[in-house]
């Protein structure tokens, strides 16, 4: 097996209110570095970026705000409305996206790091680079309670939500970990604890 040029990479994954955030940070309290997705999308659209200037070239300069930062809250109305406005507007952030993750990588001094990525499932065939698919997993009767409890939201929307990502058995199939967070956030301190050890061991 060939030498690996970079850090032993991690995708950390789960559905809507499954847990990642606690998980992600537990292992930072290791001091395993955790790059997000999240952040990530921010970034790639701050003021000056090429991904803002693409966004303002497909949408108009009526998209941002009077600071001149993307009107979040706007975006996402008029996205949420019309699909084929959502997948321009994923083709120009999820690129960025995922170069700002590589770089992350590549740059990673420790012997393994995370990538939190919510969407892994619904984008596996662009994240073929990573070593290994870190699932964190509860039922989807538990998503939808710390939704409605966690959002304040109804049933109904915490359902809508659900059927927006991709299925339960779906990011199963794609994970080498799982840690089941379906009862106490304590329990994860020996799930993490565990895996962290495994994982320095592939790293080494």
């Amino acid at each position: 097996m060939s030498a690996r040029t970079h850090a032993l990479t991690i995708a950390l994954t789960g559905g809507i209110a499954a847990g990642k955030t606690a998980v992600a940070r537990r292992f930072e309290a290791l001091g395993v570095h955790v790059h997000d997705a999240d952040v990530a999308a921010r970034e790639v659209i701050e003021p000056g970026t090429p991904g803002l200037a693409a966004v303002v070239g497909v949408f108009g300069p009526e998209v941002l705000d009077a600071s001149g930062r993307l009107d979040r809250p706007a975006m996402r109305q008029r996205v949420f409305a019309d699909p084929a406005a959502r997948k321009k507007l994923e083709a120009i952030i999820h690129p960025g996206v995922r170069q700002w993750l590589r770089e992350r990588v590549l740059a990673e001094q420790g012997p393994y790091c995370l990538l939190a990525i919510p969407l892994l499932a619904e984008n596996i065939e662009h994240y073929r680079w990573v070593d290994r698919v870190l699932l964190v997993d509860v039922p989807e009767s538990v998503q939808i309670t710390r939704l409605i409890a966690r959002d304040g939201i109804d049933q109904t929307l915490a359902r809508r939500m659900l059927a927006h990502q991709a299925s339960r058995a779906e990011r199963l199939a794609l994970a080498d970990d799982v840690i089941e967070n379906d009862g106490d956030e304590a329990a994860l301190d020996d799930a993490v604890a565990t895996l962290h050890q495994r994982y320095l061991a592939l790293a080494s």
